[in-house]
């Protein structure tokens, strides 16, 4: 049964995402040495069934941001590569490593013209909390709470518990799914396969 802990910023080194520089950074960015997390164990790697696939439409959706914005992926076609991570939860340890590591990397998604949306079934209050605990994000963070989970539903990485899946897409300027990676849910997607994957786009 998961317990809440208090850690410090170096969750992010614990679960592998940053080091050194990075990690001071992300201390820094926070303003505080510590950030609250849940610990919920070790899940199920993986409780969905895809419903898309490389080659395929990414399904369109217009969801709310933490920042009172309603965003549309239809609204970055023909303007902007994509990529979608959905996680399962606020205030869990490899989630809480996992967006504030792309933040320091911001640079990569703007080198292949790309803009990267957060999703989480969490609400709205909760994501903005977490937000705001973990310095702030420079990219948009969208809540899929209600109709619960609609979108993760429509990409088909839905978890049984409502919660989304571990999950990355990389959609390119004409909407078309370029890139999937479900991942073990416990675990931290290599950046360098989204790396690879976004240098893969077509130029």
């Amino acid at each position: 049964m998961g317990i809440f802990i208090r850690r410090f910023a170096a969750t992010a080194l614990a679960c592998g995402v940053l080091a050194g520089p990075r990690l001071a950074a992300l201390a820094q960015a926070t303003g505080s040495a510590t950030l609250y997390i849940y610990n919920p164990g070790k899940l199920k790697p993986r409780d969905s069934k895809l419903k898309v696939k490389v080659g395929d439409p990414a399904p369109d959706f217009t969801l709310r941001a933490i920042n009172g914005r309603r965003i549309s992926l239809h609204e970055f076609r023909g303007k902007k590569n994509v990529v979608i991570s959905f996680v399962p939860a606020a205030f869990t340890p490899v989630c809480s490593a996992q967006w504030p590591g792309y933040n320091l990397v911001q640079d990569i998604f703007q080198k292949h013209d790309a803009v990267l949306l957060g999703i989480s079934t969490d609400n709205i209050p909760s994501l903005y909390a977490w937000n705001q605990e973990m310095g702030g994000m420079s990219f948009n963070i969208l809540s899929d709470f209600y109709p619960h989970g609609a979108v993760a539903g429509a990409f088909g990485v839905l978890r049984g518990d409502g919660t989304a899946e571990r999950a990355l897409f990389v959609i390119d300027k004409r909407g078309v799914i370029r890139y999937i990676d479900v991942h073990d849910i416990n675990v931290r997607p290599p950046l360098e396969d989204l790396v690879a994957a976004l240098d893969r786009l077509p130029k």
